[in-house]
């Protein structure tokens, strides 16, 4: 994955959904030279022609953007469940995709969608991209440096108290469709598989102890919300080469001294920094030793959100086999599925088999682009 194939490539891209994200794409997509925004689309178009305006692009609608024949690409930041209609209007308009997380509402919309890329021999890539950074793969080249000896298991914590306390709209992480797995789940569970390979099966527990929240900020302040999904989460991940995650995401803490994700081997232990950040100190403790913090050893230097798109290009999806790259929507998919799946355990009592299979992507090498 070189991106020999995508040598002096720049790529015509085009951004759906005008949102508070939007901005941080935008800022990529003006620094990476091989990425060129055309034009930005939003179901509002003065918004949608506020923000191209930021990114020196156009401000159209989402019909005139997938009929542009120069946008070769779509960014898709709309809500969850718009992922799965605006991505299949993007493929059916022979354009490939890159969509934030979560990869789809459901795991059949997901199912659809990159059954639907595929057919059409387009590009489906999935955020996050976050695991591309210097953080997540410093720790992954200790591993695949055999630092730690062979990986046993994992430990990944996220303890909040809740996002009402500062979004002034948080209805929607109260309602199915949200909660904190579903939520920040996919930085997590990225994560895992992209330290310890794909999921093969899971279980889980939830509860919802508190059946109201109030809205700390904002017009709404201190009206009160119904909880209608579970609040705090804790499964078990049972990766195909037999190591075992546990994950716990909760909105129902007030803080947790708990390192982001713990990886644990026969021979040493990683501390590993936050996932929703693409950089961040790794630590490396040996049987009866202190804690070291490790050199950068992989990653995108510098990287933010849209370098998932740019490494697909650079590893030459958009010029050649469009399974290229490693922010692939396969991946997206079974973390999808591995979140439902802990869900559905937490709700049924049962191991939930992952049916989906994603390759454990390859390592970024230190990458100053």
């Amino acid at each position: 994955m070189s991106g020999a194939a995508s040598a002096g490539r720049r790529l015509n891209v085009g951004l759906i959904g005008a949102g508070n994200i939007s901005s941080q794409y935008i800022e990529t997509l003006n620094r990476v030279e091989d990425l060129n925004l055309l034009a930005v689309a939003d179901l509002d178009l003065d918004r949608a022609r506020q923000v191209a305006e930021t990114g020196g692009a156009r401000g159209v609608s989402v019909d005139q953007l997938l009929a542009d024949p120069e946008v070769e690409a779509v960014i898709n930041l709309t809500i969850p469940r718009a992922h799965a209609e605006t991505s299949l209007a993007a493929i059916t308009a022979g354009k490939g995709v890159y969509v934030e997380k979560p990869f789809a509402a459901t795991v059949a919309e997901g199912q659809a969608m990159l059954a639907a890329a595929e057919a059409a021999g387009v590009v489906m890539g999935s955020a996050p991209d976050t695991v591309l950074g210097t953080g997540i793969q410093t720790a992954r080249a200790a591993v695949d440096a055999g630092r730690i000896g062979t990986p046993m298991s994992a430990v990944a914590t996220m303890v909040t108290p809740g996002h009402e306390r500062w979004h002034p709209n948080p209805d929607f992480y109260y309602q199915p469709g949200g909660g904190p797995l579903l939520d920040m789940g996919p930085y997590y569970v990225t994560s895992l598989v992209t330290l310890l390979g794909p999921v093969v099966s899971v279980i889980g527990a939830a509860s919802a102890l508190r059946t109201e929240r109030e809205i700390g900020s904002g017009p709404r302040a201190g009206e009160r919300l119904p909880v209608s999904t579970p609040s705090h989460i804790t499964g078990a991940l049972i990766h195909e080469s037999g190591a075992i995650s546990t994950l716990v995401m909760s909105f129902d803490g007030t803080a947790s001294q708990a390192p982001p994700i713990e990886v644990h081997g026969t021979e040493a232990s990683l501390a590993v920094p936050d996932p929703n950040h693409f950089a961040g100190e790794v630590q490396l403790a040996q049987e009866r030793g202190a804690w070291e913090s490790l050199e950068v050893a992989g990653g995108y230097v510098g990287a933010a959100r849209g370098y998932g798109l740019a490494d697909l290009l650079w590893s030459g999806a958009f010029d050649g086999d469009p399974r290229l790259g490693r922010a692939q929507g396969a991946l997206g998919l079974h973390v999808l599925e591995v979140m439902a799946g802990v869900l559905t355990a937490a709700e049924t009592g049962a191991s939930v088999a992952i049916t989906s299979r994603a390759e454990r992507p390859s390592a970024v090498p230190l990458d100053q682009r």
